[in-house]
């Protein structure tokens, strides 16, 4: 009998013992608590980790930035030890070795988000990287955000992740998510949580699954780069700022189906088709099971879930691999999202680049009869290097159909470079910049046209 028989045999095994089904039951009711809940706070929709988060981000104020700095310093530092000198102290320990041994390119990001990081905080050097549309919008509006939410959210996910809730959801939903989505069903919490929650959750989540050996290349890349779509809060910032504040549930409900469209379409062709479904290197990929034939996916799901549950008894470690995911997301994440989202913001903000790349949409948003298209086509790939960046523009627009394709489109094309994009990119997941342009322009070109249709008909 082999190792994946083996394993089939025992899960099959019923599990028996109340108190094994309360270790499934209760972390993994706090995870969905906290992360795939939403509520209604003074502030508007959101989620219990992005509401404490806010509330941290409250109590330190003016302090994260540089606290930030001092982060994105060590990270930058402790990859020059480890990749001049190589100390063994370093590179024999499991958790030091993953933050700091990088290869060349991600030390020279880390090296350049730490430059502009500096000159940002204390405005030396030339205006254009920290004025408040660079550099500044990063550091003081981008990196609390994500520095609190990685805190909660790295220290967290284990109730996602390790007491089974993953495997429970994955056996109810493997016979729709393979067909529809060329997904394990595991992957369904996964896509809900950055639906529901926030992307950079949704790719988080992603990033522990793939180096946890749960998913391929292929699907790591297909979940991060089609579901980990923006916050509801986020969405209506935009409604209200391009003031589409009363239709907002079209606005809502046009970007779930375009996003679903594309969602079923991206999968099927390249450059997320080519990616190979092979498992991540640094560990053993485990295949998802198909329902033995005498179980139901509930009763099969229960299982997996229970045992899963029983394997995480060690309070002390599931602390320590959330303080590891935490330290990962700081220094690994923090430092690209600097570099990449700093340099995509000085060109967007200072150059015409965007508004040259974005000439040819101006005769197919004619054709497509929308207003004021020449004005339209810019917003178009602007929100590559963020996604905020569409609606500031489109905001003087008269054509309240056309601010509506603006908005809907702006977050259906999902990739941005200030946040999604440094996160993708600093992540372990294998996706690369020119995996990410294709990306862009391909789920704009597949939403673009839906949200037109439905526009026309709404206005």
């Amino acid at each position: 009998m082999n190792g994946n028989s083996k394993e089939l045999a025992a899960n099959k095994e019923e599990v028996k013992s109340f108190v094994d089904y309360l270790k499934f039951i209760i972390p993994s009711l706090f995870g969905v608590l906290l992360f795939m809940i939403p509520f209604q706070a003074e502030d508007g929709i959101t989620i219990p980790v992005a509401y404490l988060a806010g509330q941290i981000n409250g109590l330190l104020g003016d302090l994260i930035p540089p606290i930030t700095l001092a982060v994105i310093a060590l990270s930058v530092i402790g990859s020059f030890i480890a990749f001049v000198f190589k100390p063994s102290f370093i590179l024999k320990n499991e958790l030091l070795n993953k933050l700091l041994n990088v290869n060349l390119f991600w030390l020279i990001a880390r090296f350049l988000g730490l430059v502009f990081a500096s000159i940002t905080i204390f405005e030396m050097g030339p205006e254009w990287i920290y004025s408040e549309n660079t550099g500044g919008l990063l550091i003081y509006d981008l990196m609390p955000i994500l520095f609190t939410t990685f805190l909660l959210a790295g220290f967290l996910l284990p109730l996602l992740l390790n007491f089974g809730l993953l495997e429970f959801v994955g056996a109810l939903l493997i016979k729709f998510m393979r067909p529809v989505f060329k997904l394990p069903g595991r992957s369904s919490l996964d896509c809900l949580a950055s639906w529901v929650g926030d992307g950079t959750i949704g790719v988080l989540l992603t990033t522990k699954q793939y180096e946890d050996g749960y998913y391929t290349k292929r699907e790591a890349a297909v979940v991060a780069t089609t579901f980990s779509v923006v916050s509801i809060t986020f969405t209506i910032v935009i409604a209200q700022y391009l003031d589409l504040g009363e239709y907002f549930m079209h606005y809502y409900a046009t970007i779930i189906f375009a996003g679903l469209v594309a969602a079923v379409i991206m999968p099927r062709i390249p450059p997320l088709s080519r990616k190979p479904d092979t498992g991540y290197e640094g560990t053993e990929f485990k295949v998802e099971d198909d329902i033995p034939a005498e179980f139901t996916p509930a009763r099969w799901g229960l299982n997996l879930a229970v045992k899963k549950a029983q394997k995480n008894t060690s309070v002390s470690k599931t602390v320590k691999e959330g303080l590891g995911n935490v330290l990962d997301m700081w220094m690994g994440v923090l430092p690209i999202v600097m570099a990449i989202g700093t340099t995509a913001l000085v060109i967007a903000e200072y150059t015409p680049v965007f508004t040259i790349l974005g000439k040819p949409f101006e005769p197919i948003l004619a054709l497509m009869q929308v207003p004021e298209a020449a004005e339209a086509a810019q917003t178009m790939v602007v929100g590559f290097a963020d996604m905020f960046l569409p609606a500031v523009i489109g905001s003087g627009i008269e054509s309240e159909m056309t601010r509506f394709i603006i908005a809907c489109v702006s977050v259906t094309q999902l990739v941005y470079m200030s946040e999604m994009g440094g996160l993708l990119l600093g992540s372990k997941l294998p996706i690369s910049i020119k995996d990410l342009v294709l990306i862009f322009l391909l789920r704009t070109i597949i939403t673009l046209p839906i949200v037109v249709a439905i526009a026309h008909i709404i206005f």
